[in-house]
């Protein structure tokens, strides 16, 4: 079983990517979603998001909880789809500054190696643009690419998605103890 990171843009393709891949491991999938509906566009997102996933699909909220929510509904014969790694630091955007956020980045890090089962991480790549003006969405930027590195170097997968085109960042090959 594995680990797999799909980063891109906005709009890349990324969840899309994540759904196909999800459903060729043919197990049992939840999503465990981070976004918060502060406002009508956002709610619209999430509403789009539920339903282009198929109805089988379990969802589970875990807007800051994201550590938790993996040890939790993780197993050996099923599927996690994290969706997504950057609106999760977006939930912490208040408290960078804060020992909670260092705390929660640490917990993930160490919970995501012990994971049984297959888990798929969706993240924004953010830092490909202009650096930003202000200091909290420079920081934010910093963190989300220190967050992209850390959960990057554990994958055992990872892919980049652009125009709904993957390319494989890295490549593990993984034995498929069910495949016997």
């Amino acid at each position: 079983m594995g680990l797999t990171l799909i980063l891109g843009g906005a709009r890349s393709g990324k969840s899309g990517h994540a759904q196909r891949l999800a459903q060729s491991f043919n197990l049992p999938v939840t999503v465990i979603a981070t976004a918060e509906a502060r406002d009508a566009e956002m709610l619209d997102r999430i509403r789009r998001h539920r339903a282009e996933r198929p109805a089988a699909w379990r969802t589970v909220e875990a807007p800051r909880q994201l550590a938790e929510a993996l040890a939790r509904e993780a197993g050996p014969r099923k599927c996690l789809v994290v969706d997504c790694l950057t609106l999760w630091l977006n939930n912490w955007l208040d408290e960078l500054h804060s020992p909670r956020y260092p705390a929660a980045k640490d917990q993930l890090l160490t919970t995501l190696p012990k994971l049984p089962g297959e888990i798929i991480l969706v993240a924004n790549e953010v830092g490909l643009g202009i650096v930003p003006l202000g200091e909290l969405s420079r920081r934010f930027v910093d963190e989300a690419g220190w967050l992209n590195q850390a959960i990057a170097k554990l994958a055992d997968d990872v892919v980049f998605v652009a125009a709904g085109l993957p390319l494989n960042l890295k490549a593990t090959p993984r034995h498929d103890p069910y495949s016997e």
